[in-house]
């Protein structure tokens, strides 16, 4: 192994980290306060908002997006499977919300013959398979009662898929910096509308948590970019994919989260069918 890929997986790795931390502040003020999921991805499209303006008229980039189609489906898009994410952890563990949004690289799969035109393949639909074995395992539901906050990350998986596909055709289009705008602005347009009837007022402890809620995913982000510089996207899908091991010890410990034998079993076939579809020839994110 070269350098230069030891670095992509050890960035990428301390994405997942990032990213399972910034849920487990997420879940601490959803449980200790009256502020809801989708408050909390307003605050965190608000973040990214704030930096990527000043950022884009420091170096005088353009707001303009050639392809606006595809950059606002991926803005909308990405702002309904955020808000559907947070609600998951609002209303399920960390570790399940984290084990069931990290299906979406298989949707990415399902979605990408019809809006990026590229063709599947067997493997990718043993994967499919795999994933669906996996998120039936871990959600477990009955007719009597089915866990909304598993649904809700399942769905934003879902909805993620899109968002994805969304952008890698605005790429072909339009720079990063003018796509990350765009959904970062969309995100927290969508978002405030969604939570300004029933907003809460952050206050004391709950300001420091939805703080580094804000910044571990600001900070997850900007890893998993500098990591994909380093290395392929299979490789780095699976680093990436650690993510589920890191929130599954982070909600045992800080949370007591259950380890149970359907949860283990579910998750290491959602592992699989992320391998599956990471050696299916995958591309760098957004290529």
């Amino acid at each position: 192994m070269n350098d230069h890929a030891l670095k992509g997986i050890v960035l990428i790795a301390l994405s997942a980290l990032a990213f399972a931390l910034s849920t487990v502040f997420a879940k601490f003020v959803t449980t200790q306060s009256a502020i809801s999921g989708i408050e909390i991805a307003f605050f965190r499209f608000a973040a990214g908002l704030a930096v990527i303006v000043p950022y884009m008229l420091a170096r005088k980039k353009t707001f303009r997006a050639v392809e606006k189609r595809y950059v606002a489906l991926r803005g909308v898009s990405n702002a309904v499977a955020v808000i559907f994410f947070y609600l998951g952890i609002q209303f399920t563990t960390v570790t399940n919300a984290n084990m069931l949004n990290m299906t979406y690289p298989v949707f990415v799969y399902l979605m990408a013959p019809f809006i990026n035109r590229e063709r599947g393949s067997w493997r990718g639909w043993v994967s499919v398979a795999l994933t669906i074995a996996g998120s039936w395992l871990i959600m477990m539901p009955g007719f009597a009662a089915i866990n909304a906050g598993d649904v809700f990350s399942l769905l934003s998986a879902v909805v993620a898929g899109v968002a994805v596909c969304a952008l890698r055709e605005s790429r072909k289009y339009d720079d990063s910096e003018v796509i990350l705008f765009h959904l970062m602005a969309i995100g927290t347009a969508v978002c405030l509308v969604a939570t300004l009837p029933n907003f809460v007022v952050p206050q004391g402890m709950m300001i420091v948590h939805i703080a580094l809620t804000t910044l571990f995913a600001l900070v997850g982000q900007v890893f998993i970019t500098e990591g994909y510089r380093f290395i392929d996207a299979g490789p780095g899908a699976l680093v990436s994919a650690s993510r589920v091991l890191f929130a599954g010890v982070l909600g045992a410990v800080v949370f007591a989260d259950a380890l149970t034998v359907n949860l283990v079993a579910g998750g290491a076939l959602i592992m699989l069918s992320l391998a599956g579809v990471s050696l299916n020839g995958g591309r760098k994110e957004g290529d």
